[in-house]
């Protein structure tokens, strides 16, 4: 008994592994619930509040050693830090983010004594709320949040009322209801049977429903687009011609058949250019420029900003036809160590020798219009965090019809964060029902319809071009309405019920 008790936190390791599997690019939602059961079924016969926390802590060494393992690559690869160094801080960084796991059945086992009200509620609350903990902490970092593995199956069907998060619990809900049935209670049999039934009924059941709902309507006449993928390697970027190469791999593979466009918008990469825009040959701008004037066609692309001297901003610039000046969205949500540096760590940020390594947030969600649509721009990592993405329908002035993602993950090879970051993007439009393009340097370049559905993608670390077809949307979903709040407050009376009734369940 003794050496099984030891071999747990091993199988919450293992069971932590295979739940980084239900994710993109294999797409495997129950497999999200089977591991999450799992894990509480081990957490269920921990001893104490301290080992539950050891299996958490386990669990999410598994789960995010296998997830985010491309962290690995921007800081060695790319980043030159030492390949010992780099290693150290992707475990280190792996075992920051196990710690959210690890309080919530840590604080589970402490304070819900009671199986059933720990195990049916209590700890599907508290792992709710220790993901969104996760995403908002010291700015947050939710890649991989169990919700994102439901993109797809009944469960996506919360995703317009509650959200990511809302799916979370949902599906932690449901792993509660399964590590019940295999814990094989002797006494309340009834009541436990009687609660898996209601919740898969409510949890399914509901999303099922959800699915069938449409919160938006279509509004205008579809849109062509043009979305370039370039494929240009990070270490060339910053070649004495990096410049130069990138502009004419942008600028040729924007070209339609015959010097001719026949796209309504063109839609180009992130930082297209590794330098700011003042750096950049005026040439160059000018012929984008001159592209949206002779073909009546709206270009956006992703560049950097310097203003004034020495700050500087991650941005999207637009030009449309007719238009002097040019328009503007500059990244609000910046990746720490990458895009700012956090107090105390200046020393870490200069051994990956990465340029523009300490940015300025842009101080305005506003929808740029563009090709006849109110566009919500959000750049490479922000479209993780879906309460900040919905900003865009809470400012002054039309609301978006569609959204743009602009990218580029080349920072990261041929790795798990490209098909991850497309199943990110989905959820976003799973939540608005407004759909979505992306526009990135390796992939995933995609058409994502208002269903949350691949219109059309762009095979990964190849140079091309999707042309395409995009149907802008109104109307607002509860999520745009209150974003995070009703899970949040759901999870939040969960938990108040279970305190209430745990503490005579025995």
């Amino acid at each position: 008994m003794n050496l099984v008790r030891r071999l747990q936190p091993l199988y919450a390791l293992l069971a932590g592994a295979i739940h980084a599997c239900s994710f993109a690019p294999w797409d495997l939602p129950w497999l999200q619930v089977l591991a999450l059961a799992a894990l509480f079924v081990l957490s269920a016969r921990a001893p104490s509040a301290r080992s539950a926390a050891v299996l958490g802590f386990a669990f999410g060494m598994g789960w995010f050693g296998v997830g985010i393992s491309w962290v690995y690559v921007s800081m060695h690869v790319y980043g030159l830090m030492p390949a010992v160094l780099a290693g150290a801080a992707t475990a280190a960084f792996c075992a920051y983010l196990a710690v959210y796991p690890a309080l919530a059945l840590g604080l589970a086992h402490w304070l819900f004594p009671g199986m059933f009200a720990r195990l049916a509620v209590g700890l599907p609350a508290l792992w709710m709320i220790s993901e969104w903990l996760r995403g908002t902490v010291f700015t947050g970092f939710p890649w991989l949040a169990s919700g994102y593995a439901h993109t797809d199956g009944p469960l996506s069907g919360w995703a317009p009322t509650l959200g990511m998060y809302g799916i979370t619990l949902a599906a932690a809900l449901l792993a509660g209801g399964l590590s019940l049935l295999v814990l094989r209670e002797r006494q309340r049999r009834a009541r436990r049977y009687g609660w898996v039934a209601l919740v898969f009924v409510v949890v399914v059941g509901g999303g099922w429903f959800g699915r069938t709902q449409s919160w938006t309507a279509p509004v205008g006449a579809p849109i062509s687009v043009r979305l370039v993928q370039a494929n240009v390697p990070q270490n060339l970027k910053f070649e004495p011609n990096g410049i130069a190469r990138a502009f004419e791999a942008h600028f040729a593979l924007m070209q339609g058949p015959g010097d001719k466009s026949d796209a309504d918008l063109v839609a180009l990469p992130e930082s297209i250019f590794p330098v700011p825009i003042q750096h950049v040959p005026p040439s160059y701008l000018q012929a984008f420029r001159d592209f949206a004037q002779k073909h009546q066609t709206a270009v956006i692309y992703g560049v950097f900003l310097e203003e004034p001297r020495g700050q500087y901003f991650n941005s999207a610039v637009g030009y449309a036809p007719g238009d002097a000046g040019m328009r503007r969205y500059s990244k609000r949500h910046l990746v720490p160590f990458g895009e700012f540096i956090p107090p105390g760590f200046r020393w870490f940020v200069d051994l990956m020798k990465m340029p523009i390594g300490d940015q300025q947030r842009g101080a305005t969600a506003q929808p740029l219009a563009l090709a006849g649509q109110q566009i919500a721009i959000n750049i490479c990592y922000e479209d993780l965090f879906g309460a900040e993405i919905i900003d865009a329908w809470h400012t002054a002035g039309p609301a978006p019809t569609l959204m743009l993602n602009i990218s580029n993950l080349a920072w990261f090879n041929d790795s798990l964060a490209l098909p991850q970051h497309l199943q990110i993007s989905r959820m976003r439009v799973l939540e608005t029902q407004h759909p979505m393009l992306r526009a990135t340097n390796t992939g995933a370049t995609a058409i994502i319809d208002a269903s949350g559905n691949v219109a059309a993608q762009l095979p990964y670390l190849t140079a091309g071009v999707l042309n395409g077809r995009v149907q802008g949307y109104q109307g607002t979903t509860p999520f745009i309405r209150y974003g995070n709040w009703p899970a949040l407050l759901l999870a939040g009376l969960l938990l108040l019920a279970a305190f209430l009734k745990g503490r005579g369940d025995r």
